[in-house]
């Protein structure tokens, strides 16, 4: 896959959102004929010449050193995600090999037992592409409108991406949907700059700017996330308002995959932690007799 597009339109976009007063630089008489700042003036920030960095930004980036991406970086005042970001795209600009689907790697059955463990904890196991491919009942309960959706397909496995936009219902289940878009597609942008020659996941991203509009806005912004922790406020059918905590962790599951475990907590003490109590109840009276996991209905 040639990636010299997403190179191209992630540095200008960077370089739009800065004004010449930000970096210490004049701005000159006259009107700018462009938003932020020039190619000239990042290229006298990252200390290259204006032609080098030109080249830099048409995408040719294949045998630009990591210690020139820095100085970029810099110059341009990338954060850590979005340096990080960078330097996957000049590595996957180095391989000449055509986009292919990665392998599918099942997730050993030690971690399925680890989830089970994590009884007072909604937590459940991703790829790179959010495809949910494991989780704990109090997982399953609390993304129960998902797993039973429009968007689990036959197999009942549900992609966290697809859900966020092509399902209605997750309108209301996140209770700052906007938001939750938004790191969606940031984490499904960091992980096209590390496998862009990944079939699959290119599919997904066509699939998703195909049918939605709010996928293909935020798409274009090129804004990058790397998993970290936070907030996040759900409306759930069977319970109510929550507000949970999470820790996502890398899963070290296969040379070949890279897996996530996500774990959503309660504050204890909190109404969300009794909220919580009783999604756990519930989805084990559910289990025990028999009945799939959608508790909203």
């Amino acid at each position: 896959m040639d990636n010299r597009a997403d190179i191209r339109d992630f540095l200008a976009t960077r370089r739009a959102r800065l004004t010449p007063e930000q970096v210490g630089l004049s701005a000159g008489g006259g009107r700018r004929r462009v938003a932020g700042l020039r190619r000239e003036e990042v290229a006298v920030l990252a200390g290259v010449s204006a032609e080098w960095y030109t080249r830099l930004e048409k995408g040719h980036i294949d045998g630009v050193s990591d210690d020139v991406l820095h100085a970029v970086a810099r110059a341009l005042r990338l954060d850590e995600e979005e340096r990080v970001y960078l330097l996957d795209l000049a590595r996957a600009a180095r391989p000449k090999s055509p986009a292919r689907r990665r392998r599918a790697v099942e997730v050993p059955a030690s971690v399925q037992w680890l989830l089970d463990s994590m009884t007072m904890s909604a937590a459940f196991v991703s790829n790179g592409r959010l495809d949910m491919v494991a989780a704990n009942a109090l997982g399953r309960a609390l993304y129960s409108g998902m797993l039973t959706g429009p968007t689990a397909g036959a197999t009942g496995n549900a992609n966290l991406a697809r859900y966020a936009f092509l399902d209605s219902g997750a309108r209301d289940f996140y209770s700052d949907w906007s938001a939750a878009a938004d790191t969606t597609v940031a984490l499904l942008r960091a992980e096209a700059g590390r496998y862009p020659h990944d079939l699959a996941l290119r599919e997904l991203v066509g699939e998703l700017s195909t049918i939605s509009p709010e996928f293909r806005t935020r798409w274009a912004e090129h804004n990058v996330r790397l998993h970290h922790g936070g907030v996040k406020r759900f409306q759930h059918g069977a319970v109510g308002a929550l507000e949970l905590t999470y820790h996502p962790l890398d899963l070290a599951t296969s040379l070949g995959a890279a897996h996530t475990l996500t774990a959503y907590i309660a504050e204890p003490g909190s109404t969300s932690e009794d909220k919580l109590k009783l999604l756990a109840s519930w989805s084990a009276t559910a289990a025990s007799a028999g009945v799939p996991s959608d508790l909203t209905t």
